[in-house]
């Protein structure tokens, strides 16, 4: 009968176990630095939308301004389902 010899010793050299601790710090800071891009990479998007929202609404006042200056009839406000089903 031969016996298996386990290529991963249970007993490690202290020489082993700072690397370990770095590691686990390195995954941590690592995990630190993508959840601080995914909260940058949300508020971003959140500042792009009420940017595009402003634009819009200037560019609506600015096109009815327009509108009057040229004696034009203003258009009506469409009126969207509140189902979110878009322009039709």
């Amino acid at each position: 009968m031969t016996l298996a010899l386990d290529p991963r010793p249970l007993v490690r050299s202290r020489e082993e176990m700072p690397m370990l601790l770095y590691e686990a710090l390195a995954r941590s800071r690592q995990r630190e630095a993508e959840e601080a891009a995914r909260r940058y990479r949300l508020a971003r998007s959140l500042v792009a939308g009420r940017r595009w929202a402003w634009l819009a609404a200037f560019a609506s006042r600015r096109a009815a301004r327009a509108r009057r200056a040229a004696g034009a009839m203003p258009l009506e406000r469409a009126v969207l389902p509140a189902s979110g089903g878009g322009v039709r």
